[in-house]
């Protein structure tokens, strides 16, 4: 054994690993925290700006399904890209390409120009989940995915919860195109930090050798593989039905919270902050307490399937509840009722993500998600265009919530019905492997 071998070895043995992959994840929480402030914009001066431009409830609906549009038609190919490319350029691309068009909204004048904005920022934001979930991979041993999943997946709460503190100050100070302007220009500076500082770990010479041994002790990944050959897995109709059936509910949570919260309690937009604010922190919380739980009953012996599984349902159970929501007689019940049900999402997209590379190897990562956020962001489209519907023919939110508290039992089925073991695809073998999984 080689020295630089036996001190790696020797430090693995007593602890003294270090954390410098906690500053990759770091770097990625800050990514999707300025990610999630960039989307959240618009539904946090969604009522002011519907009075301003006289939107009606399908108006609305058609800019958000512009964004989302765009997001679907990105993941088709963002997840590629990122593995072609490697996640420092990629990622590098998605956010300078998003912080554009953040900053391009300031100049929209109404539906059409807003919805083009909106379509540019769903482009770039697309590249955010396959580039951080392949960063994870190449950054973190099995036992650590899911929490550090969770702890960057926190940043989309943090991100809502920053929104609503900023935006509204903003907008009210200085004008709502300065809101817009604002996020812009943090995604550029993290773009600068990016590029500067990231490198796998094989290239990082900050890194240890006790913690790239650590790393490194999964196999390295292998080229390529294109999309024809991964839609043969079952496994990865499995993370698309997760996607599909609940990145929806997180869509209206995001977009239409704020208008729900106006049209019911008469909130104003500096009255929005405080409530958003304890509803996002609730998520923020169950999105590490989500990837922490399956992450512990790992580390106590759990299989991953049996750990993974137990933690996805009982976020599932969290969600129920809002279904009481739209009937809450009081703001801060129905406040409960909402931030119980995003801890719950958060807590299970933080377990969803991390199927991808439990189920997949490293060259396979940022591909799979794409996939399944192209069908998250389909999913979001077909309930925006019902939201604004129904919002227009009967002004009540109650379907909706009824819809949310069910969604994640039936995502669960599915993926169980798909995916009754959860056990490593090997793609040397064919899509023909996965079938042999009981």
């Amino acid at each position: 054994m080689d020295p630089a071998s036996s001190t790696a070895t020797t430090s693995m043995r007593s602890g003294n690993i270090g954390r410098y992959r906690w500053r990759v994840c770091a770097m990625l929480l800050a990514a999707t925290t300025i990610n999630y402030i960039d989307r959240q914009v618009l539904g946090v001066l969604a009522p002011f700006l519907q009075g301003t431009f006289h939107w009606s409830e399908i108006d609305y609906s058609n800019i958000v399904t512009a964004f989302q549009a765009a997001y679907a038609i990105g993941l088709l190919c963002a997840g590629a890209v990122i593995d072609r490319f490697g996640t420092r350029i990629g990622y590098a691309m998605a956010i300078g390409i998003w912080s554009l068009a953040a900053m391009g909204h300031a100049l929209a004048v109404g539906v059409a120009s807003f919805a083009l904005a909106r379509f540019a920022l769903g482009l770039g934001e697309s590249g955010n989940f396959p580039a951080a979930i392949k960063a994870v991979a190449e950054w973190f041993p099995q036992k650590e995915r899911a929490l550090a999943a969770g702890v960057f997946n926190a940043g989309s709460n943090i991100g809502a919860i920053v929104a609503p503190l900023v935006v509204p100050f903003v907008a009210s100070r200085w004008g709502w195109q300065a809101a817009f302007l604002f996020t812009g220009v943090l995604s550029a500076m993290w773009v600068t930090v990016w590029l500067v500082t990231y490198r796998t770990p094989d290239h990082q010479p900050r890194l240890s050798a006790a913690e790239r041994a650590y790393i490194g002790q999964e196999p390295v990944a292998g080229p390529r593989v294109p999309w024809s050959r991964l839609l043969g897995y079952r496994q990865v109709w499995a993370f698309v039905a997760a996607k599909f059936i609940t990145d929806p509910i997180w869509w209206f949570f995001l977009f239409w919270l704020p208008k729900f919260l106006h049209a019911t309690y008469g909130l104003t937009l500096l009255d929005l902050g405080l409530p958003l604010i304890v509803i996002f922190l609730l998520a923020d919380a169950g999105s590490v307490a989500g990837g922490w739980f399956a992450g512990r009953l790992i580390k106590h012996g759990w299989s991953v399937n049996r750990a993974r599984k137990l933690a996805m349902l009982t976020c599932a159970l969290a969600v129920v509840p809002v279904m009481f929501a739209a009937r809450a007689s009081h703001l801060w019940l129905a406040v409960a009722l909402v931030g119980l049900a995003t801890a719950g999402h958060q807590g299970w997209s933080a377990n969803v993500y991390t199927l991808t590379s439990d189920l997949f190897p490293r060259q396979a990562v940022a591909s799979v998600v794409g996939i399944g956020g192209f069908a998250g962001a389909v999913g979001g489209m077909l309930i925006s265009t019902v939201i604004g519907v129904l919002l227009q023919t009967t002004h009540s939110y109650v379907p909706v919530f009824l819809l949310a508290g069910m969604a994640y039992f039936v995502a669960l089925a599915v993926v169980q019905l798909l995916v009754p073991r959860m056990e490593p695809v090997r793609l040397d073998d064919g899509p023909a492997a996965s079938k042999t999984l009981r």
